[in-house]
């Protein structure tokens, strides 16, 4: 399939790994869930099919069979019709071109990771790994940060997910004061 993994330059990737990735972090909502599914589990190759197949702007359908051959990278489904990418990338919310264009696979991944995080984190620990990722620290760099402001924040009464500033409502009426000397 190509040059290795890791000889590609970052985004660059094949229609099956990025097709895994999507599977990897995109999760049916609530309502595609029946009562005895698991919240938060990733979707199923059916699921996709029908998803597809219940409706989309091609008028195509798929095999569940099919999805997984094109999860796998089989041989022969690894250059699909445009009509079946297109339907697959629709049915998981994301443009068509993330499945072929290494800029808008990268792009799209980033919002993807931004939303997950935002799902994960305080949106102001999103706010602020933002800045310190434009400023261009690197992740490591950027973990540290975010580490040390969520143990300040911890060692200060302040739970974690709580914006700064947002009172405790269980200490109303404590007000803790600097030692004056």
């Amino acid at each position: 399939m190509g040059e290795p993994a890791a000889d590609r330059p970052a985004g660059a990737s094949t229609l099956a790994e990025r097709l895994e990735w999507l599977f990897d972090k995109i999760r049916p909502s609530p309502d595609e869930l029946g009562p005895k599914d698991e919240a938060g589990r990733p979707y199923l190759n059916y699921e996709i099919a029908d998803k597809i197949n219940a409706g989309n702007p091609w008028d195509v359908t798929i095999t569940p069979q099919y999805v997984g051959e094109l999860r796998r990278g089989v041989r022969g489904a690894t250059d699909p019709r445009v009509s079946h990418a297109k339907a697959v990338a629709w049915a998981f919310g994301v443009d068509p071109s993330y499945l072929i264009d290494d800029r808008v696979t990268e792009q799209v991944q980033r919002d993807i990771k931004l939303l997950l995080d935002l799902r994960s984190m305080g949106v102001h620990e999103v706010a602020l790994r933002t800045v310190l990722v434009d400023s261009g620290l690197g992740e490591d760099s950027v973990e540290l940060v975010q580490s040390l402001v969520r143990k300040l924040l911890d060692a200060g009464g302040n739970e974690p997910g709580r914006p700064v500033g947002e009172a405790d409502p269980s200490r109303r009426g404590t007000r803790r004061t600097r030692d004056k000397r």
